[in-house]
């Protein structure tokens, strides 16, 4: 009866975690503004999920996932699945949102205070794009509030089975994030997908774009 009671907690992933003693990986001096709690528009993008990446279970090694969420219309714009914390993983998420982005506009990104994003390698990323870089004031997460809401979400109601392997999370990452995008209303956004409310902004910030250039020549 132990057994079987022990073999579905650990299906479900209930298992309390160990303290442990783990290296430092949030930075309290370093020096960003917290401005995104202050702005709410659709060139702001957020940090998902809040901490250093999210630890995604698998039935070998643990895996990270890294996400980047446009905080207007809650659509993820970016995602990484990787084996490390380094730096290098977890901008991958960051360069696709970068990659797949479809307007001009100022973007601002928002984020904890972790190792990652507080190194060099990752402020120059946001330099070179001419990204405003905005943190939490320490480990407040109401101030990532989005991004543990989005954490939330995909752990619960897509990332329901241990993967067996990496390359078998990509693949649930991948297929969880299409479909949170494109089918999964918000409440918040009154009971539209990201997908379209993105489409909707990006829109009305085109069709505001050429009013601009029409009235400039």
């Amino acid at each position: 009866m132990r057994s079987s009671v022990s073999c579905a907690r650990r299906a479900y992933w209930l298992f309390h975690a160990v303290p442990t003693t783990r290296p430092r990986t949030v930075i309290t001096a370093f020096t960003a503004i917290p401005i995104c709690s202050r702005r709410g528009r659709s060139n702001v993008v957020q940090r998902a999920p809040s901490k250093c990446g999210s630890p995604t279970p698998t039935q070998g090694a643990c895996a990270y996932l890294s996400l980047i969420t446009d905080m207007w219309s809650r659509r993820i714009v970016g995602y990484h699945v990787h084996d490390t914390l380094q730096t290098h993983q977890v901008s991958q998420a960051l360069k696709m949102a970068l990659k797949t982005r479809q307007t001009r506009q100022a973007l601002i990104h928002h984020s904890d205070r972790g190792i990652q994003y507080c190194s060099d390698a990752y402020q120059q990323l946001h330099r070179r794009h001419g990204i405003t870089c905005s943190m939490t004031d320490g480990y407040d997460c109401y101030q990532n509030a989005l991004a543990e809401r989005v954490n939330g979400i995909l752990k619960n109601e897509f990332l329901l089975h241990r993967p067996a392997d990496i390359e078998q999370a990509r693949r649930m990452v991948s297929e969880s994030v299409k479909i949170y995008n494109q089918q999964r209303p918000h409440l918040s956004l009154k009971m539209k997908t990201p997908d379209e409310v993105q489409r909707a902004s990006i829109a009305r910030i085109n069709q505001s774009e050429n009013l601009r250039s029409q009235v400039s020549t």
